[in-house]
């Protein structure tokens, strides 16, 4: 199986089937006493060129072919020839989307926190020329780049934001690759950003701290409730004042709800028994409850 810098292979399909048929035809012609030795040799030696003149790129390829050293074009996909000894195919260059991994380790933000960051790189080959002119080995080469433009936006960004703006960030560094890799005919579509893991003590601090601001907010809410409820009573205070019925039924109205629960017992301030008479109503509700309860112990 060929890779993007196989040099030139007659052990391709093709290649190695013309051979066979061609070896063949010339060693059936020796044993026939067709041809002797010195034509079989030369037939041999003509088999072999015209075999390694036949070479194919599969559909996502390019073959860069050389001739005497010197860029000759671009041949591929398909079955294609090259003049043997003269041309030679430098490499095959793949124009597939390819992912490339790289992380930045131990490398610190602009606040001074040290991170370990994982990301990922889409990229394809839209100009072959370049590729194959330009960088010799754009593979690593994109890797290399991508790792330092990555370091360079962590040192640039404090740690908040690189933990809230990751598609930002990536975008960034995204338009940092693709106006570096340009030049070689390589083009970066997509940047992501796979993991941000930063050390354990701050993750800690950083856990309490969040769960510290939870209860804040949830006292402040309870607190905002509070107050909802006091403006409320107070209000209800304004109509009660002037309207001592209402207050005496509303009395009534709390007693019973109380009272109608068995086995229940409700606890009433001093006060309240004077401002509202609710010992007598109190009193009553008992002595009606204890009847009841007499009379169906009787019957």
């Amino acid at each position: 199986m060929k890779t993007s810098s196989d040099s030139i292979s007659i052990f391709n399909p093709v290649a190695f089937t013309v051979l066979v048929i061609l070896l063949a035809i010339s060693i059936g012609l020796y044993l026939l006493g067709l041809i002797g030795v010195p034509l079989l040799v030369t037939l041999i030696v003509v088999s072999l060129l015209i075999a390694s003149s036949i070479q194919i790129a599969d559909q996502w390829e390019k073959a860069v072919v050389l001739r005497v050293g010197k860029y000759n074009g671009l041949k591929g996909p398909g079955l294609f020839f090259i003049i043997p000894i003269i041309d030679r195919i430098s490499s095959y260059i793949d124009q597939r989307v390819r992912v490339t991994e790289f992380r930045a380790e131990q490398t610190l933000t602009k606040d001074t926190v040290p991170v370990n960051v994982d990301a990922v790189v889409y990229w394809t080959v839209w100009d072959v020329e370049k590729a194959a002119l330009e960088v010799q080995e754009y593979v690593r080469a994109i890797s290399y780049i991508a790792q330092t433009d990555l370091r360079d936006i962590i040192g640039k960004h404090e740690l908040a934001d690189l933990l809230q703006e990751r598609e930002k960030i990536a975008e960034a560094l995204q338009k940092t690759l693709d106006a570096n890799t340009n030049p070689w005919g390589i083009t970066c579509q997509t940047v992501g950003i796979r993991d941000i893991i930063i050390p354990q003590a701050l993750a800690d601090a950083m856990s309490k701290q969040a769960q510290a601001e939870r209860e804040r907010k949830a006292r402040v809410i309870l607190g905002t409730a509070e107050t909802e409820i006091a403006e409320k009573f107070a209000k209800a205070s304004e109509q009660y004042s002037n309207n001592p019925i209402a207050l005496h039924l509303r009395g009534m109205n709390m007693l019973y709800e109380g009272l109608k629960e068995k086995g229940s017992m409700v606890i009433v301030p001093s006060s309240a028994l004077d401002s509202m008479n609710l010992g007598v109503i109190g009193g009553l509700a008992s002595l009606a409850k204890t009847t009841e309860e007499f009379k169906g112990k009787n019957v």
